[in-house]
């Protein structure tokens, strides 16, 4: 089970970062100094991935331009001698074989994930949601095509959440089978606290077999009229093993403001270039309290 494609959706309105998204793509906002996105694709390349594909929208184009080239810039950056800046520019259309591909509607993150069945093909396949950053030693998808190779199973990617969060994301029903890797036997989307089966929900990163796609045909709308991906997965994890990867490492929601801050603060304490500079600026404005 190699695992060699990997779907990105990133077709959302990005609402939760609204004003800020009414005409640059969530996706696209800086982290540091690069847009966030192309954090996602790195962790997909260095995870053993040759092909991705981008799910977007109208509106996104900004995507796709970043990860063409540029010559205009790169013959100015070339002509001054900025050669640093010239390597980062030129760096993302050269990461992967990147692909393009429009959710014509916004009908949910099961349907975007249905739209790449093209693509795909008969091959297993890793999804990484287009605002979930980690940050770890491994890839995080790295830790789950892993799992998915040794036990022959979708992955889903996972870490324990408090009582308040677990009833705003799926909730994970698991058995034990080694230490950080567990059986998943059901799902249920956005539950009630009393409905909810543990407290692990599924954070951003999948390994899927191509089974998903009859099933996304099949699925009816669920939570907000939307073709939910976790209602297909509650299927295939009934009739194909799945296991769940409590995986090492930090998630950062960039999707929503807290957490988009949260990344900016530990990135930029980790930069050569800023990390130093921020450390003296957050204790002098500690001190100032």
């Amino acid at each position: 089970m190699k695992v060699k494609k990997a779907v990105i959706p990133a077709a959302g309105i990005g609402s939760r970062m609204l004003p800020a998204t009414k005409s640059i793509p969530k996706e696209m906002l800086p982290l540091v100094d690069r847009p966030v996105i192309q954090y996602i694709v790195e962790e997909a390349v260095a995870s053993g991935i040759e092909d991705i594909l981008i799910i977007t929208n109208r509106g996104k184009g900004p995507i796709e331009d970043y990860f063409d080239c540029c010559p205009e810039l790169e013959g100015r950056l070339e002509a001054d001698k900025k050669y640093g800046f010239l390597e980062a520019v030129k760096t993302p259309a050269n990461l992967a074989n990147i692909f393009f591909l429009r959710q014509k509607e916004t009908r949910g993150l099961g349907h975007a994930v249905g739209r790449a069945r093209a693509f795909v093909g008969n091959e297993p396949f890793a999804v990484l949601l287009g605002d979930d950053v980690m940050k770890s030693k491994i890839p995080v998808t790295k830790q789950l095509i892993d799992a998915a190779e040794k036990y022959g199973a979708a992955a889903v990617g996972t870490q324990p959440v408090s009582d308040e969060a677990i009833v705003k994301y799926s909730s994970l029903k698991l058995e034990a089978y080694e230490k950080n890797i567990f059986r998943v036997t059901d799902m249920v989307e956005k539950p009630k606290f009393e409905d909810r089966f543990s407290n692990y929900p599924i954070l951003g990163r999948y390994v899927l077999t191509p089974d998903i796609f009859d099933i996304l045909d099949n699925t009816a709308p669920g939570v907000g009229g939307e073709i939910q991906l976790t209602d297909a997965l509650k299927v295939l994890c009934k009739q194909s093993p799945m296991v769940a990867v409590e995986f090492e490492g930090v998630r950062y929601d960039t999707g929503n403001m807290k957490g988009f801050l949260e990344a900016i603060i530990d990135f930029a304490l980790d930069s050569q270039e800023t990390g130093d500079w921020l450390r003296s600026f957050i204790k002098s404005k500690a001190a100032a309290l």
